[in-house]
Order: structure tokens, then C-alpha cells, then sequence
């Protein structure tokens, strides 16, 4: 609390209004602060909403290209072992091959996971590009704006964090530079001060 009856009252914006007290170094360290947050601000923002923009672009073109394709099971799913049957779940899948025919008319065979047990000839659902080859299934709308979303926050911030850090280090060495300078000062005039009383 006597700390602050020192330092007096906060006046905003000091740097640069018109005191003789006022130094060089002040108004190019208030340049620096301000420069640096403009550009925090700007490089985060820009960052992060082409970083979403292009994420959602790219899963919105991926849904466009991938298509539902009925596959038939070609060797069956392994069954659920007596060991393992306590602790499977209904819906535990396994491992199988699938055989199915693309938009081309080329067949292909593949694997992928299907419910355990399904037998030969059982129809399932699988994904493919427009080459027929098995491919993920694509992300929903709803999902891609979230992964978008969060890939453009994490963009931003590290955008954002590189002029953030570089203002910290410029105004770091200023605030250098001004003690240096001041050290100097009081080296020159701290003796006479003796001479003054």
C-alpha cells in the first residue's frame, strides 16, 4: 500500500503525451508494445482463420470424393472365443476380407474390421475414393467444423505467439539499454549530489 502512494495516480497512454520528463527511449518502447500486440493480434487471427478455412475445405472436398460402397464378406469374421466371451462386447469386431466392385466396374477385394461371426456373402458398408480403393470414412459437418475449429486455435496461437515474443524481447533489451544509460548518468552525476547539501 506505501508502494503506491509513491508511485502516484496511473496515467494512461503517458508515453505519449507532450512532459519533460518524457524520454526518447519511453515513446520507442510505447511504439514497440503497441507494434508488437498489432501485429500479436492481426497474425493470430489471419492465422488461425486460413488454417480453419483450409482444414475445413480440404474435409468438405474429402466428403465430396469418398462414397458408400456395399461390400460382400468374403472369409468369415473370426467368432468370439469362449476365453475372451465374458469380457467382448456385443459389438466387437474383427478383422475380414471384403470383395466389392467400383464405380468403374473393377472389382477389388480389401480388409476391414466387421462384426464378428458375419458369415460369407454378408453384406457390410465400406468407404472408397473415386479409384474404388478403401478409404476412411470421411468426417461428418458437424466434425469438421470442430477439428477446424480447433486446428485454427492452435494455428492462431502460435501465429500469434511469434510477434508476442519478439515485442517481449525487443522491449526487454530497451529496458537494457535505458538502465545501462542510467547507470551511466548516476555514475557521472550520484557524487555531486554530495556536494549539493
Amino acid at each position: 500500500m506505501p508502494l503506491k502512494a509513491f508511485r502516484g495516480p496511473k496515467v494512461w497512454l503517458w508515453r505519449w503525451r507532450r512532459n519533460p520528463l518524457r524520454r526518447r527511449a519511453d515513446v520507442v518502447e510505447a511504439w514497440v508494445v503497441l507494434g508488437a500486440f498489432l501485429l500479436t493480434v492481426l497474425a493470430g487471427v489471419l492465422a488461425g482463420l486460413a488454417a480453419a478455412g483450409a482444414v475445413e475445405h480440404g474435409l468438405a472436398r474429402e466428403r465430396t470424393l469418398r462414397r458408400p460402397t456395399v461390400a460382400r464378406v468374403v472369409t468369415p469374421a473370426p467368432a468370439k472365443s469362449a476365453a475372451r466371451e465374458d469380457r467382448a462386447s456385443a459389438g466387437e469386431r474383427g478383422w475380414t476380407e471384403v470383395r466389392w466392385t467400383a464405380a468403374d466396374g473393377s472389382a477389388h477385394t480389401g480388409r476391414i474390421r466387421a462384426g464378428s461371426g458375419s458369415g460369407p456373402g454378408t453384406p457390410v458398408t465400406v468407404w472408397t475414393d473415386p479409384r474404388g480403393r478403401l478409404v476412411e470414412r470421411p468426417t461428418t459437418a458437424s466434425e469438421a467444423a470442430l477439428r477446424a475449429t480447433l486446428i485454427g486455435l492452435l494455428v492462431g496461437v502460435s501465429a500469434a505467439a511469434v510477434p508476442c515474443v519478439a515485442g517481449l524481447a525487443v522491449r526487454g533489451r530497451l529496458e537494457r539499454r535505458r538502465m545501462r544509460a542510467w547507470d551511466t548518468e548516476w555514475a557521472r552525476l550520484g557524487p555531486q549530489w554530495g556536494r549539493m547539501v
